[in-house]
């Protein structure tokens, strides 16, 4: 089996998995509903290579942003790919955090975000509460915490799915999943089409699935003043638009992804 080289592993899981650009927006724009006020500062947990957070300042002088991350592999291809792009002074509000997300930091943030299901690491209901605390502790006082959470009926099945892009195709494949303790296990898998390669299991996860109704409660728990669930659009064709709107109910699809936003 090929070994993917580091570049070309992250080069094409942000292209397959992440868009920074629609979540910083969408943050910024229900930070500013809520709040009456705009976000400046973010701390990006999980934040592996911290390109969210590189794009976030580049939004304007005012803005600051930390990610946080325990690996020094996504970090140091961040810092090599997207914090080298940043200008002299856009770098002095931009931060790497070699630190665990339940440490705690001498900062608070306007918003702070914890995107790709990245906080299913957390198995036990005691230990995400822990997290989900060390967040309220980092917000300001009107600050947000904004998540995502993906589910359906197809999200514990054994299966692969394959999406293809212009010059790659990426799979998501559920490998097991133990219905007893709602632990599963995750791959993602990459095939270059330029040449026929396929990487596989780029990428393990060793999760535990966790549910919204659970999510909303801990996090009420974790002392969050309300909870706000966000439901996606249909575009008729059985599949979501990108426009995700604030919802109570919703249908039970095969496969969703939503966002939660937590205000402290």
């Amino acid at each position: 089996m090929k070994k993917i080289s580091t570049k070309l592993k992250y080069e094409l899981y942000e292209q397959a998995v992440q868009c920074h650009e629609n979540d910083i927006e969408f943050m910024s724009k229900e930070f500013k509903r809520l709040r009456k006020r705009q976000a400046l500062t973010l701390r990006e947990d999980f934040g592996g290579t911290g390109a969210m957070a590189c794009d976030w300042v580049k939004q304007g002088e005012a803005f600051k942003a930390w990610a946080i991350d325990l690996d020094t592999e996504p970090q140091t291809y961040g810092i090599e790919n997207h914090f080298s792009r940043l200008t002299k002074v856009e770098k002095q509000r931009m931060e790497y955090i070699k630190g665990n997300v339940l440490d705690d930091y001498p900062f608070k943030a306007d918003v702070i975000a914890a995107f790709n299901f990245s906080y299913f690491i957390f198995k036990k209901r005691s230990v995400l509460l822990q997290y989900f605390k060390k967040v309220r502790e980092g917000l300001k006082e009107d600050g947000a915490f904004f998540i995502d959470l993906f589910g359906g009926t197809e999200c514990a099945q054994e299966l692969v799915e394959e999406t293809e892009h212009d010059d790659f195709s990426y799979y998501w494949d559920c490998d097991s999943y133990n219905p007893i303790t709602a632990e599963v296990q995750y791959f993602i898998h990459f095939k270059t089409l330029s040449d026929g390669v396929k990487y596989e299991k780029v990428f393990s996860y060793d999760w535990r699935m966790w549910g919204l109704a659970e999510l909303r409660d801990l996090l009420e728990e974790a002392g969050f003043s309300k909870v706000l669930t966000y439901w996606e659009e249909d575009d008729n064709e059985g599949g979501g638009n990108g426009n995700f709107y604030s919802a109570e109910t919703a249908e039970n699809c095969e496969s969703w992804v939503t966002y939660i936003c937590a205000l402290a």
